[in-house]
């Protein structure tokens, strides 16, 4: 008995240690979480090589500066690796940092586990490409979401078989667009870019404006708030601007935040009009990553990556699969030089539905918006408008195309009137082309007054 005693009371005792061991580990691992570091190895230009870490591609880390720095820690992303060595790239500035800083991964870090901010708390307001605001208000918002989204079914996405109206004269009567479609606006510098972006803002009749100005000067983002954009203009916009200054990495990211931001309102069933200043700097940004990591570059010093980002970041606007919700989205390509060649330009209009084409030597003669008509075309607009439209459009794209290509014979007194009844109409009918093709930034042109004031200038008996 004493013996049975003695095992019980042994028993009893064991089974309360292995109780307090239990909550003790429990207790440990709630309250501390191992942290594995890595080291920096080198520097070279914007890449940091680190050892001693295995973290995944995208992944954030922090770097443990020295001293001396404006932070205790520097941020930065994990752009590619090679053995054992990952390649870093920083997210600010790199003062303070040496070689052996201890570099360790980021918790939950905004980006990469899906904290950024959405929802319809954005409205108005103006955030930087990690959703901090710029315009020193707090940010009332608790939703958040991933920065990526899976791609939609092509096959289930709801064609695009209504006009949206931009309020632009030129663009509704002769190139419509439908809601749903994405357009590139292909200009130079200095040919009313800008000033066209913010006439669409304004009068387009969308729910909901999604501007994303990536790698812009930071002057033009307040220029373009407040001049542009306007006090109406922002109170249903939301604005991620990503300028030239910061990192290449935030500047890819505020292009993709504000794709995301218009792919929840679009969810949430609303018209969203996406505009993006510029795709160039975007493809520039994805450049300046690609060759710092040593990819070789193919076209015109772009890697081939750039070519596999573009298309990527476009088909993530259009229309949803369900019966509501678009993103007409608007994408400024930067034609170098005024060269339509550029190996930017030549992508962007493969993979867009379209492309507006702003002509420098009609802004140098004052004519505003400077959209050259000849070189620009609606894919979708012969789907969405009636025959008759069309058949209006088409002949005053014609008549405007012989008169330009018999405009220096008319300006010199070379040709006679009579010797060409379609040329003679073409010289009657230009200065009220041109007219209807001009508008102030102030005015607004509904899409009904477009077409009325088209069928005007071009009636079907005069097609004969």
């Amino acid at each position: 008995m004493r013996a049975g005693s003695a095992g019980s009371l042994l028993m009893l005792m064991l089974h309360r240690w292995m109780g307090r061991l239990d909550r003790f580990e429990q207790s440990l691992s709630t309250t501390f979480t191992p942290r594995h570091y890595g080291y920096l190895t080198r520097a070279t230009g914007l890449v940091l090589e680190v050892s001693g870490l295995k973290l995944s591609l995208g992944s954030h880390c922090w770097i443990e500066r020295e001293h001396g720095g404006a932070e205790k820690k520097c941020e930065a992303q994990v752009v590619g690796f090679k053995g054992n060595q990952l390649f870093l790239m920083p997210l600010g500035a790199m003062e303070g940092i040496r070689p052996g800083c201890r570099v360790y991964a980021s918790q939950g870090k905004t980006g990469r586990e899906g904290s950024l901010p959405l929802g319809p708390a954005l409205l108005g307001r103006i955030l930087d490409s990690c959703g901090r605001p710029l315009d020193n208000r707090p940010l009332l918002t608790v939703e958040s979401g991933k920065l990526t989204t899976p791609p939609l079914n092509p096959l289930l996405r709801k064609p695009i078989d209504q006009v949206l109206d931009t309020g632009v004269r030129a663009i509704n009567g002769l190139l419509s667009v439908g809601r749903g479609q994405r357009m590139g606006l292909f200009a130079g510098s200095g040919v009313g870019k800008s000033v066209l972006l913010g006439m669409m803002a304004r009068y387009t009749s969308a729910d909901v404006i999604v501007v994303g100005l990536i790698g812009e000067r930071g002057r033009e983002v307040k220029d373009f708030i407040q001049q542009i954009l306007g006090e109406v203009g922002l109170s249903r916009a939301v604005v991620i601007a990503a300028p030239a200054d910061v990192s290449p990495l935030l500047r890819l990211q505020g292009a993709n935040y504000a794709t995301r931001i218009a792919e929840d309102f679009r969810d949430r069933g609303y018209n969203v009009l996406l505009i993006m200043d510029s795709l160039t700097r975007y493809a520039m940004a994805q450049r300046e990553i690609a060759l710092a990591i040593g990819e070789p570059p193919a076209t015109k010093g772009y890697p081939p990556s750039v070519f596999a980002k573009l298309p990527a970041l476009v088909e993530r606007a259009g229309n949803s699969e369900s019966i509501n919700g678009s993103i007409t989205a608007f994408y400024t390509v930067l034609t170098e030089g005024d060269d339509q060649q550029d190996p930017i330009a030549d992508a962007a209009r493969a993979i867009l539905d379209g492309h507006i084409v702003l002509s420098r030597e009609l802004a140098e003669s004052g004519h505003y918006p400077a959209i050259d008509i000849e070189a620009s075309i609606s894919r979708v607009m012969h789907e969405i408008v009636s025959p008759e439209q069309l058949q209006y459009a088409r002949e005053c794209k014609r008549l405007l195309a012989l008169y330009q290509r018999n405009q220096d014979l008319i300006s010199v007194g070379a040709y006679t009137a009579g010797t060409d009844p379609k040329l003679d109409r073409a010289i009657e009918r230009y200065p009220d082309i041109c007219r209807y093709l001009q508008q102030e930034i102030s005015e607004r042109c509904d899409y009904t007054q477009a077409y009325t004031e088209l069928a005007a200038l071009i009636s079907v008996n005069e097609e004969q």
